[in-house]
């Protein structure tokens, strides 16, 4: 691995692991686009390398931040987990059966539907008086 790789994971890690821990955004919605934007890796290997990096910081360190702030539903958290297990399986391996393309413009579209729902509900919590 070059410098100039190595740097540019630093920065990319660095800057998902603020993001994560400050809004609590998925890192793969940093990672995913930053790794094919400046790394040049295509869809598949950038969802595969962000899902084995997330393991350990989001499975122990960021969990226990929440945990001490009382701010974790373990109960709601395990159920989450045992579908998101089968889940990820599954869209992991319906993931790669579809095109590197196809992957890219639905990854694509649930961000832009979150963005614009995210920033639809803080603009009216931001302007109670203009939708009343």
């Amino acid at each position: 691995m070059d410098f100039t790789t190595l740097f540019t994971l630093l920065a990319i890690g660095a800057f998902a692991g603020v993001a994560s821990g400050f809004v609590g955004v998925g890192g793969g919605l940093i990672l995913v686009p930053a790794m094919m934007a400046f790394l040049g890796l295509g869809q598949h290997a950038a969802q595969g390398t962000s899902l084995a990096m997330m393991l350990p910081p989001v499975g122990i360190l960021a969990v226990m931040q929440y945990h001490k702030a009382g701010e974790v539903h373990w109960a709601y958290a395990a159920v989450l987990c045992l579908t998101f297990v089968a889940g990820a399986w599954g869209g992991s391996k319906l993931s790669l059966k579809l095109s590197e393309s196809w992957v890219k413009l639905i990854f694509g579209v649930v961000m832009l539907y979150a963005a614009i729902r995210m920033i639809a509900k803080a603009w009216i919590q931001l302007k109670p008086d203009l939708f009343p």
